[in-house]
């Protein structure tokens, strides 16, 4: 093969593209413009914590296919860490009931059968009516294909979808939510155990592949923003970084796997998502009580999913647009009267860091999923990729390495 592959971005829809070239007879290079890799999903040190975090709390689930094959490939599949079977942990803090969702492990759902694997107060019955959520036709808000009313919405999909989602169930996608659905709960337990980056996101993910790659002679360049793309006879002629202008040959490829806006930016018609969808994030540095599971849904509060980690707990909360312009002491403070509750720990707030992302990721819409782009463009040499492309999935993990597996092979 000849020909150099240039990727733009090297968060995990870059990263993803390169280790498929990795093994090829074929140069590479990544240019990033931050001074690191990872995008959304890294950790870094805060020393108001003096501690290393995640700029995110983010989860695997054992029916993510590609993000296993990415780790696998980069031999960390061993960072992520989860019950040996599916089981979810639930809290309402309302009500103060605690509950746990076990589905059993194959695709035939005998779980609901029994009450004390389900949602309490629900029946066998009412989990029929999500059947018609994966026949909805194409264009479809889920609430027309589901009931959004009632105590198994409340304490099962509403929270599931909207941590898939990053948006308002009620608003939501049917076609991604249907998607997510069959690829984790509707086969079964062992398609949905729930995984988390134990020692952190970028020790599970960005550092093994940046060593993976470096020893396949990928060239990686930091604080290399792209800020023009010349075109000419359909096809990329050169990139336009700060510091130099690279000449793209005519066996060249480019791979753009940069934020939604940036590329609508650079590519002349691209049709891109619009609206996004904020997340807050809160980590407190304190021990968890003992016992304390890993993971916690809560229903009826700020938070929505308390992590615990050996020497803090983090907060999750997705669609978070009405929080987003609070100040972060307000949030903090928020956060943390629910966290205490949940935990019962009877002290005040230790330490903590609130993280507010505004445009995390796009409104996982019907709307918006019309204006999600294919890998392939218009112009020859150059493909897409990004967790904001057409996956068929929403902004996830799982999506991002789909993309950037699809944008090689649409080079390949």
């Amino acid at each position: 093969m000849t020909g150099k592959v240039h990727i733009i971005g090297a968060g995990l829809a870059g990263l993803a593209a390169a280790l498929r070239f990795a093994d090829e007879a074929r140069a590479v290079a990544i240019h990033e413009a931050a001074p690191q890799a990872g995008g959304r999903c890294r950790s870094y040190f805060d020393s108001s914590l003096g501690m290393t975090i995640d700029n995110g709390n983010h989860l695997l689930l054992s029916g993510n296919r590609a993000a296993l094959d990415f780790l696998r490939e980069i031999g960390s599949e061993a960072e992520f860490v989860g019950p040996g079977s599916a089981e979810f942990s639930f809290l309402d803090l309302t009500s103060g009931e605690t509950w746990r969702l076990r589905p059993n492990d194959g695709p035939i759902p005998w779980w609901i059968l029994q009450s004390g694997r389900r949602v309490p107060g629900t029946r066998a019955a009412d989990y029929l009516d999500i059947l018609r959520l994966l026949f909805a036709p194409q264009g479809a808000p889920i609430k027309a294909a589901l009931n959004c009313r009632g105590l198994l919405y409340e304490r099962l999909w509403r929270p599931f979808f909207l941590a898939a989602l990053n948006t308002a169930p009620e608003e939501g996608a049917a076609s991604l939510a249907a998607a997510i659905l069959r690829e984790t709960l509707a086969k079964g337990g062992q398609a949905c155990r729930p995984l988390v980056a134990l020692n952190g996101l970028s020790s599970a993910f960005i550092a093994p592949a940046l060593r993976h790659l470096e020893s396949k002679n990928v060239q990686i360049f930091f604080e290399r923003r792209l800020l023009g793309i010349k075109f000419d006879a359909g096809r990329v002629a050169s990139l336009d970084f700060a510091d130099e202008r690279i000449e793209v040959a005519a066996e060249d490829k480019v791979i753009l796997a940069v934020p939604a806006p940036v590329a609508a930016s650079l590519v002349p018609g691209l049709i891109t998502p619009q609206s996004f969808r904020a997340i807050v994030n809160g980590h407190f540095k304190i021990t968890p009580p003992a016992g304390f599971p890993p993971i916690l849904g809560v229903i009826n509060g700020t938070i929505e999913w308390l992590f615990a980690f050996p020497d803090r707990l983090s907060v999750t909360i997705s669609a978070a647009d009405g929080l987003i312009d609070l100040s972060r002491d307000e949030l903090a403070r928020r956060i943390w009267s629910d966290v205490a509750r949940a935990t019962q720990i009877a002290q005040p707030m230790p330490a903590w860091q609130i993280i507010k992302e505004k445009r995390a990721t796009f409104a996982a819409t019907a709307e918006e999923e019309l204006r999600r782009p294919k890998a392939q463009t218009a112009f020859s040499n150059l493909v897409l990729a990004g967790d904001w492309t057409a996956t068929g999935l929403p902004a996830t993990i799982e999506g991002a390495i789909r993309s950037g597996f699809t944008a090689a092979e649409a080079i390949l």
